[in-house]
């Protein structure tokens, strides 16, 4: 008798699933079962899925899914599942057993390796529906499971914090005695990391060859999860390290693909000190973990790469070692943006000159990738070359403007990959304490006194590199006292969380005033850390560790001099100096601000208000009365309490003021009445081609001048 009519016999159907055609193949009996006249058919599979209740047909798909990544040396499969008619009246229950079979053994069966399916078919009793899709609460918590480990893997960013969630994970029923991840490594496996009980693996030899009859090896050859239920069936299927497994006294384990677009990236152990079964809904839930796992793997590895990638990138392409400069302390910092490869195009660069002074170089070139990094050191090589050629600042930056518009040319029409950068090129004299600064788009400058004082101050400048072939960069003189900082910075350290620059001063502006003083290095850490709280990384990282928006660049250079000290009881002399252009109004009101800066712990605000005044009534008449440019310097020293205040404007006239008699109605000749009044003294003075008008303010302590 032929084993079709035991089956039939029996009341079992069988029946093939053909994937190369998408057909299901039924014996009489199976066909029977299904609703349909009791003879052979042949249904696709949208008849198929209409005969199948909605709810049970997503089981059926897990269990065949399961049974097909397997391959043909699983075992069999269990379903339950309900058979419709065309009403969608549930007319039978019925359970099959599938078994994925090589399409070969089948008669007429595709010879391409397609996978195909073979079942049988019975009735079984009626049963609550409950029953039929499993334990309801078990079912949720294995869901519940899945999603959690999904957005715990989702928010680990490095392989090592994957393989901690990995190693972490543990709900009812799935509590992992020990857990592994491999890796290939070349035509060896590798184990890349592992959790739970203390093994050696010594014995084991990793890393071991590929085709060692290991479980894990054995995933990583054919992709195929590998489900051992028992000890005796571990000892049968792997002989070869049954001996070292054996002592660690566990019963089951289960070993799945880590597959990334369709390629097997590592493989995942679970291993357990408690008996399992691996029914369909337990490998369902294996499948899931280890997709998830793989995703993540994949995606935290590629960070890994990308972010050695920028450590490389960024030591390579970052400046030489600091030059020790006599009479010169300098402190540099670059911190990379948060996004990306984390590498962008600020820099700096300390240039030894043959004139025997040191140029001073700060710059951002735009963007925030690695073609940014790439013109950035491009750049920075040209204008190192073109600094030790012996130019002035501001033919350094024509020549190195000229070379950045020529990386990137048009071409075919439109505007290839151009590139402008932002510069301030700085050649500094330690000697005389000068400092010439010729500016492109770039920040200010700012110096910080010792007593804490930050004061931006302005200098001339032209549009950044790169934009314009036939600019000129003005050049502007700064002098810096003994013990005075002078620092430049790039805008990522000012505009911060989408502020303006002016914000950025304030802040700090509001970090170093009072500060005590402090050496070079922990000022400039001071600064870094003082990036508000929305741009530093996780746990309160400083800028640029995960957060911050754009690159930093940071130089700090204060001045020294031995044997200087601070009187005693009182504070350092501070100054600044500012040439105002004959139609340049504007920094008239510059000049107002930085006088109020200078005077900002000055004990009379009313005498500031006062000085501000006289400052503007003097710079004006320059501009109002000659045809040449104004000088200003002001400088404050003395004792704190009783401070003075000189302010000197210079110009080219020789022309001595003159006291006028002003009318009711008149709009001017009122200027030398207000020095007068406000100003403990003041004077004109012949000197040179021109004349200086200076005034002096003291600083009165006390109620009494409130």
């Amino acid at each position: 008798m032929r084993t079709e009519d035991v089956l039939a016999a029996a009341g079992v159907g069988v029946w093939t699933w053909d994937d190369a055609r998408g057909v299901m193949v039924l014996d009489a009996v199976a066909a029977e079962l299904f609703g349909l006249p009791a003879e052979a058919a042949v249904l696709t599979e949208a008849t198929f899925r209409a005969r199948v209740h909605i709810e049970d047909f997503a089981t059926m798909e897990r269990v065949i899914g399961l049974a097909a990544s397997e391959g043909p040396d699983a075992g069999p499969r269990e379903v339950v599942f309900r058979v419709v008619d065309t009403s969608n009246e549930i007319i039978a229950r019925v359970r099959s057993r599938i078994r994925v079979i090589d399409p070969r053994e089948l008669d007429g069966g595709p010879g391409d390796g397609s996978p195909s399916l073979v079942g049988v078919l019975m009735p079984t009793q009626d049963a609550d529906e409950r029953e039929l899709g499993g334990d309801w609460e078990t079912t949720r918590a294995r869901e519940t499971f899945v999603l959690r480990t999904g957005q715990a893997l989702s928010e680990a960013n490095t392989v090592h914090e994957v393989l901690q969630v990995v190693a972490g994970l543990t709900m009812p029923g799935f509590r992992p005695d020990g857990v592994a991840v491999f890796d290939r490594a070349g035509d060896e496996l590798r184990l890349l990391d592992y959790q739970g009980r203390d093994q050696d693996f010594a014995p084991m030899g990793f890393p071991m060859p590929m085709d060692t009859d290991y479980p894990a090896a054995e995933v990583m050859r054919t992709g195929r999860a590998v489900y051992v239920s028992t000890p005796e069936e571990f000892a049968e299927r792997f002989p070869q390290v049954w001996p070292v497994v054996e002592p660690l006294n566990r019963t089951s384990w289960a070993y799945l693909p880590l597959v990334v677009a369709g390629r097997v990236i590592g493989a995942w152990l679970a291993a357990f000190d408690y008996h399992l079964d691996f029914d369909w809904a337990e490998r369902a839930t294996f499948s899931s973990i280890a997709r998830l796992v793989a995703q993540a793997l994949s995606r935290a590895s590629l960070q890994d790469t990308e972010r050695e990638l920028a450590a490389d990138l960024q030591h390579a392409m970052g400046p030489s070692p600091t030059p020790r400069v006599p009479g010169l302390a300098i402190a540099a910092r670059y911190v990379p943006s948060g996004s990306g490869l984390q590498v962008g195009g600020d820099w700096y660069d300390v240039i030894p000159l043959p004139s025997g002074r040191v140029a001073l170089v700060i710059g951002d070139v735009q963007g925030h990738d690695v073609r940014a990094a790439a013109v950035m050191a491009q750049l920075r090589i040209a204008l190192r070359a073109y600094a030790s050629e012996g130019h002035h600042p501001d033919a350094v930056l024509s020549r190195a403007s000229r070379f950045l518009a020529a990386l990137s040319p048009a071409g075919d029409g439109e505007a290839a990959d151009s590139r402008f950068a932002t510069c301030l090129y700085v050649e500094a004299d330690p000697r005389a304490g000068t400092f010439d600064v010729a500016r492109a788009g770039h920040p200010e400058p700012a110096l910080l006194s010792d007593d804490g004082t930050l004061q931006v101050r302005p200098t001339d400048g032209g549009p950044p590199l790169g934009v314009e072939l036939s600019t000129d960069y003005p050049v502007t003189r700064l002098s810096l006292q003994p013990r005075e900082t002078l620092l430049l910075c790039t805008d990522g350290l000012l505009e911060t969380g989408r502020r303006h620059q002016d914000a950025g001063w304030e802040r700090l502006r509001r970090v170093v005033r009072g500060l005590p003083v402090t050496g070079l290095e922990q000022l400039a850490d001071t600064l870094l850390e003082s990036v508000p709280d929305e741009d530093t990384g996780p746990g309160g990282a400083p800028a640029g560790g995960a957060g911050n928006e754009d690159d930093i660049a940071l130089l700090l250079l204060r001045r020294e001099e031995a044997g200087w000290q601070v009187p005693r009881g009182g504070a350092p002399v501070r100054r600044f100096v500012l040439q105002v252009g004959q139609y340049e109004p504007a920094r008239i009101a510059q000049a107002r601000r930085q006088l109020t800066t200078l005077l900002h712990d000055w004990t009379d605000q009313d005498a500031v208000h006062g000085a501000v005044l006289m400052l503007s009534e003097m710079l004006t008449n320059v501009l109002a009365h000659t045809e040449g440019d104004a000088l200003l310097v002001a400088e404050v020293g003395g004792v704190v309490g009783d401070r003075k205040l000189r302010v000197e404007v210079a110009d080219s006239s020789d022309e001595l003021p003159h006291r006028r008699e002003p009318g009711e109605l008149a709009s001017s000749g009122r200027g030398l009445l207000l020095m007068d009044s406000l100003a403990d003294a003041w004077g004109a003075e012949p000197r040179g081609a021109g004349k200086t008008i200076w005034f002096e303010l003291g600083e009165r302590s006390g109620a009494g001048h409130a």
